[in-house]
């Protein structure tokens, strides 16, 4: 218990030195790997032996630690480098994503390969120098035994980068075998996620909850937009996935086969939002999850955090609920 509440306060206290120094002229020298790098003549590619990692951040939601996860996978490749999978907090998350499948594990390398960590400064992914500084360090040590780690919550916009390989291996889990679904196989099933639950105290604050909060005039009109857009002969069933009562959510209810998925567990609900024949998701990196790993089409909010791919089945939503590009 000792161990872990040292390790807690250390983990703080650098998260605090990184916030303060971070975008300042000496932030790079508190990483032992720039170091590392100025003092090393060798400036060549590095070798094969290295990997690169990004670790989830144990006490986010899974939605903030697949972010976290792709980051790692995506800077992986733009490095040159082998990617090493690190767990989720939750291994019945990882189980059923299946993002560590085929992966070489860190634990393996740590514990049983004679690997060392390195952890690799923070930096901005639109910022050439940077970039070119973290490829530099990373060649310094050529021919090492070290797994690169990125620092906590390394940010990586346009997480779309990555689809191809995540479906991949989500659709290919053994645990496939394991999904049960309330969908009417015959019926057009419309999924919407209506974020609420932790960011509900915060609606009227200007705060972080702020730009997440969207209320129910916004997921009305994008869901009657989205029923006019779409073209089906199929009876429509729509689900809507939140957090609270049915008294919250009343103005749903002008609409026809609504089923309320308000009790539904993360994963059931999550597994629900992948498959979707339409998607429609909140401000919230729980629902852009799913839609990154979903193959209908996704209705998504302008001026996300995330960015979103320019292909035909993701369509963006103004404030208003007003759908902004179409299919053609």
């Amino acid at each position: 218990m000792k161990k872990i509440t040292l390790k807690k306060i250390k983990n703080k206290l650098w998260s605090k030195l990184v916030k303060f120094t971070f975008g300042k002229k000496l932030f790079a020298f508190i990483y032992k790997s720039y170091w590392h790098y100025l003092f090393t003549k060798s400036k060549e590619l590095t070798s094969s032996l290295s990997y690169f990692t990004a670790m989830p951040n144990s006490g986010a939601g899974i939605g903030h630690q697949m972010a976290n996860w792709i980051s790692g996978y995506w800077f992986a490749k733009q490095f040159g480098v082998a990617f090493a999978h690190s767990p989720f907090s939750s291994t019945q998350w990882e189980v059923f994503l299946g993002f560590g499948e085929d992966e070489i594990m860190l634990q393996k390398l740590i514990n049983k390969k004679g690997y060392k960590k390195v952890k690799l400064p923070l930096f901005d992914e639109n910022n050439l120098k940077e970039l070119s500084l973290i490829q530099k360090i990373i060649n310094s040590y050529k021919g090492k035994k070290v797994v690169f780690v990125c620092e906590q919550d390394q940010f990586y916009r346009d997480q779309f980068g990555v689809i191809k390989e995540i479906q991949q291996k989500f659709y290919n889990s053994p645990s496939r075998k394991e999904d049960k679904l309330l969908f009417d196989l015959n019926a057009y099933n419309i999924a919407i996620h209506v974020r609420r639950g932790d960011i509900v105290a915060g609606q009227n604050k200007i705060d972080n909850h702020t730009m997440r909060w969207m209320n129910n005039e916004y997921f009305l009109n994008t869901l009657q937009n989205t029923l006019d857009f779409i073209n089906t002969d199929k009876k429509i069933c729509i689900y809507l996935f939140s957090q609270g009562k049915k008294e919250d959510f009343i103005e749903f209810e002008q609409f026809s086969n609504l089923i309320y998925c308000l009790d539904m567990g993360a994963i059931d609900s999550f597994l629900h939002m992948v498959y979707a024949d339409v998607l429609i998701t909140s401000k919230s990196s729980f629902s852009y999850k799913p839609a990154l790993l979903n193959k209908g089409l996704k209705i998504v909010p302008t001026n996300f955090w995330h960015g979103y791919p320019s292909t035909n089945d993701w369509i963006q939503v103004n404030n208003e609920g007003m759908l902004l590009t179409y299919k053609t």
